[in-house]
């Protein structure tokens, strides 16, 4: 699968294909700024996926960069419904009572502020908790394997996992590489 990065939907399609399939919660999207319209991308995005329950937010930007969330809303709400990833967030001071957006500007604001990246982020991406209480814990260390996270907890789930992600990417790739862009690749008009 050959795949060149040139564009927004590209870029979409390697890191965010199994968010936009409705596997995954939300996906992490760097941006350089001078060789993206971040916020027309961006904008252009919500505007095209918003029937399909897809959204994109600018959490940080640098001079060079910006990071793009690209989440399903629904997968995302039913995610931070979860009890222990309540628990979690509210220990960090996320506002779970005010919702997803309130959150969302949370998250934005501790990578602003955080010397070091906010490890709760992996619970917004749809890591297990495991996983995310042990990255934390063990300081990135001491993992058992490595694939789109550090894996802490059951092995066969994240490779069965990583498996699907890769799947959900060769599917969008090949699309995108047989002429499609990434809205007919995805059946939005």
């Amino acid at each position: 699968m050959e795949m060149e990065y040139g564009n927004f939907g590209q870029r979409l399609a390697v890191h965010s294909a199994p968010t936009l399939l409705g596997i995954k919660c939300a996906s992490l999207l760097s941006l350089r700024c001078k060789e993206f319209d971040v916020d027309g991308d961006s904008a252009a995005f919500n505007r095209r996926v918003a029937a399909k329950g897809l959204r994109s937010r600018i959490l940080c930007r640098c001079t060079e960069r910006a990071l793009l969330l690209i989440y399903h809303e629904k997968l995302l709400t039913a995610r931070l419904s979860d009890v222990q990833v309540c628990r979690m967030l509210e220990e960090c001071g996320y506002p779970i009572a005010e919702g997803l957006d309130a959150c969302l500007g949370k998250l934005s604001e501790r990578i602003a502020e955080c010397e070091d990246f906010p490890h709760e982020i992996g619970i917004f991406l749809g890591y297990p908790m495991e996983d995310v209480i042990g990255f934390i814990e063990n300081k990135g260390e001491n993992y058992k394997f490595c694939g789109f996270w550090k894996v802490y907890g059951c092995e066969e789930a994240a490779q069965r996992t990583f498996s699907n992600y890769k799947k959900c990417r060769n599917f969008l790739c090949n699309k995108l590489n047989e002429g499609a862009d990434i809205y007919q690749a995805l059946k939005i008009s």
